[in-house]
């Protein structure tokens, strides 16, 4: 059963700090109103839109900061430990990439709506990106879903579909809807996956400009595995290219036991393995890495084991910890869930200390 709530008549942009990640869409309105203006223009030709969301994308998405964590180094013992803070985007997470990158390609292509489903972050970019081009945007939304950026999304202007379940559920019910309706389809896992892979191998990129080669390691929170596999795949096309020296070895890290991805690799499957529903708990700080089914599971998992790199749970409580600990040691307000990374390369490094050289942890959260 599906339940539709329509957007507030209200259009303000004045959107609240939601689930660890903050919305800086006034500013954004502001600063390129005139771009929003042109691209979101229907009558308008197509050529004109293009240019101007190109150039909204070009000011705002991406380009995040790189920064070293001289603090935490010294606390761990590990030298040459560099933050990639992905909460810099508008909406707080890497998810902005895509978003965008995919709104666009709907707006060339000529669709007029565009459809996914989401646990939140993902949501919230999406109807960020859609309202920039004058898009349509429907979010479906799962029952089991407790998080809070639902308010969010209908200031932006999308349309929420409540769907009876979970997740995946709702991957499902936006997809029908994608096909039977002609709506452009935005989940991960379908048509779109390599422009969403190459959308996150845009990070790639932005590290190579920074530190002028690979780091030895680069850690990644995961859920679905995509933002993982599209890093991977933009070192794998440095290194092809010359850029770089070296492709890192690939660390993921995910909530205790509620991930398929690192559940795979600590029981050494062959491919990502589906977990048992019934035994995936959701909390306040685990929801954006919980799955019971990695949509792109295999691809992350491939990337981990062809660089040599590993996989590693962590608890709420270490991810708490770890976060008040970025915060209060290096200014950063990250969202919980996605200092699993750090996790994971700190706390190998306590089991088998790891060389000095460059290290790379992607963080999302607060500005």
């Amino acid at each position: 059963m599906e339940k539709r709530i329509t957007p507030p008549l209200s259009n303000s942009g004045i959107v609240p700090i939601l689930d660890g990640a903050t919305s800086d869409v006034q500013s954004v309105s502001t600063e390129i109103c005139s771009e929003k203006k042109i691209a979101s223009d229907n009558t308008l030709g197509l050529e004109e839109r293009l240019e101007a969301y190109e150039n909204i994308i070009d000011s705002e998405i991406g380009d995040t900061n790189l920064v070293r964590a001289r603090n935490i180094e010294r606390e761990v013992g590990l030298r040459q430990i560099f933050l990639k803070f992905e909460g810099n985007n508008p909406t707080g997470t890497q998810k902005d990439r895509i978003a965008f990158v995919q709104v666009m390609d709907a707006m060339r292509r000529g669709f007029g709506i565009i459809t996914a489903a989401t646990c939140g972050n993902y949501g919230a970019a999406l109807a960020l990106a859609s309202s920039f081009a004058g898009l349509k945007c429907i979010i479906y939304i799962p029952s089991d879903y407790h998080g809070s950026r639902n308010q969010e999304m209908t200031i932006l202007g999308a349309e929420l579909v409540t769907v009876k379940g979970d997740y995946e559920s709702a991957v499902e019910a936006s997809r029908c809807s994608a096909e039977n309706d002609d709506i452009y389809d935005a989940n991960p896992g379908g048509a779109n996956t390599l422009l969403q892979l190459k959308g996150y191998g845009e990070i790639a990129n932005e590290i190579y400009d920074e530190l002028r080669d690979a780091p030895a390691v680069l850690a990644v929170p995961v859920s679905n595995g995509t933002t993982l596999a599209g890093i991977y795949r933009g070192f794998v096309s440095l290194y092809r290219r010359g850029k770089t020296s070296r492709i890192p070895r690939i660390v993921a890290g995910s909530s205790y036991k509620k991930n398929p991805i690192v559940n795979s690799f600590v029981q050494n499957m062959p491919s990502c393995e589906n977990l048992d529903p019934l035994r995936i708990k959701e909390t306040f700080v685990n929801e954006p890495l919980i799955n019971w089914h990695s949509i792109d599971g295999d691809l992350a998992l491939e990337a981990v084991r062809t660089t040599g790199g590993w996989a590693a749970h962590a608890s709420d409580k270490m991810m708490l910890s770890v976060s008040r600990f970025i915060r209060e040691r290096e200014g950063l307000s990250t969202l919980p869930a996605s200092t699993s990374s750090l996790i994971a390369l700190i706390e190998r490094h306590k089991k088998e200390p790891l060389p000095n050289d460059r290290y790379v942890v992607i963080l999302t959260g607060r500005k």
